[in-house]
């Protein structure tokens, strides 16, 4: 399996997302400017230029004609995915962190950073279909959490919207009136911070990797936990494949805390794990640092690693993946 190195950043990669249609890649990272890649060949299609700060999360609306970025600039941005057009700036108090649009493109979820003494909240923003209607208020905010909340996703029918991060709790909302409906229990549940969170494709479930060196499997409606996956370090990133029952991980420490002696490049490698045995069935190595951003293709036939290199490497499976026996 030869990866594709795609070089377009300059600083560490923070956010891989595709479109539904599987042939576009973007990817955000610390150097301020989205790029959208061709997912089969890697080539570059073009860049969003406009924030000042490290870009933390994007997503892209069903039709992939919108992106939606989010960065420490205090802005999260709505994009033109075509022309590179900025359509809106929503402006905050604090940095953006984290973006999602819901079921129909209709609502968009912001979540912005703990600053100043204020503390983490959840914005929820009515996306208008004509850029030159679009308003900045907030239809709903929502405070409460201690730390940052890294990661806000819609929940099923955009009835609900589910958050998690540094206060390992992983929250279900009521989106209409901002109330808490469940938290994850703290004896099952993570024990340091969530750093990414991923649903499944049909919305049934999602994955979360934390600090605590392992990744969880939960009921998207129950909270209930299906399947816990454990490694050996930190973990920055998950993603389960679309089409075979394969969750992977990506992590390492750190760079701050890496020291000399653990610069061996097979310490960041992409683990792949069986969803429902929680069993390693192998890794994918490559970066040199740990990997921030994992993204399987909607096809399921390949899958993308961005890491505090600044590559992002794209790995297209070979017929050997396909015929893997547990």
């Amino acid at each position: 399996m030869r990866p594709i190195l795609m070089k377009g950043h300059e600083r560490p990669l923070t956010f891989l997302k595709y479109n539904r249609d599987g042939d576009l890649l973007f990817s955000c990272a610390k150097d301020h400017t989205p790029t959208v890649w061709f997912a089969d060949n890697g080539e570059r299609l073009g860049t969003y230029r406009g924030h000042n700060g490290a870009v933390w999360c994007c997503d892209v609306s069903r039709d992939s004609s919108r992106l939606i970025t989010g960065s420490a600039d205090q802005t999260a941005m709505l994009w033109d995915v075509q022309t590179g057009t900025q359509l809106h700036t929503f402006t905050f108090d604090s940095p953006a962190r984290s973006v999602d649009f819901s079921v129909g493109d209709k609502l968009a979820v912001i979540t912005t950073d703990p600053f100043m003494g204020l503390t983490s909240a959840i914005h929820v923003k009515r996306i208008s279909e004509d850029p030159s209607e679009q308003i900045s208020e907030s239809v709903l905010v929502l405070k409460g959490p201690q730390g940052r909340i890294n990661r806000a996703v819609w929940g099923p029918l955009n009835k609900t919207i589910i958050s998690a991060g540094e206060d390992a709790v992983i929250r279900i909302w009521d989106a209409e009136t901002g109330k808490i409906l469940k938290e994850s229990d703290k004896e099952i549940g993570h024990k340091k911070g969530i750093t990414s969170l991923q649903k499944s494709v049909d919305g049934s479930h999602f994955i979360t990797g934390s600090l605590d060196k392992s990744a969880k499997l939960w009921d998207i409606r129950t909270l209930t936990l299906i399947k816990n996956y454990t490694t050996e370090r930190p973990v920055n990133a998950v993603t389960m494949s679309p089409l075979l029952n394969h969750v992977v991980l990506g992590g390492g420490q750190d760079a701050s805390a890496v020291t000399t002696t653990d610069h061996r490049a097979g310490k960041f490698e992409a683990k792949f794990y069986d969803k429902i045995l929680t069993e390693e069935i192998g890794g994918v190595k490559g970066h040199f640092g740990p990997i921030n951003a994992l993204a399987f293709n909607p096809d399921g036939k390949s899958f993308s690693s961005g890491g505090e290199d600044g590559y992002v490497r794209l790995h297209h499976f070979d017929q050997d993946y396909f015929n893997i026996k547990i």
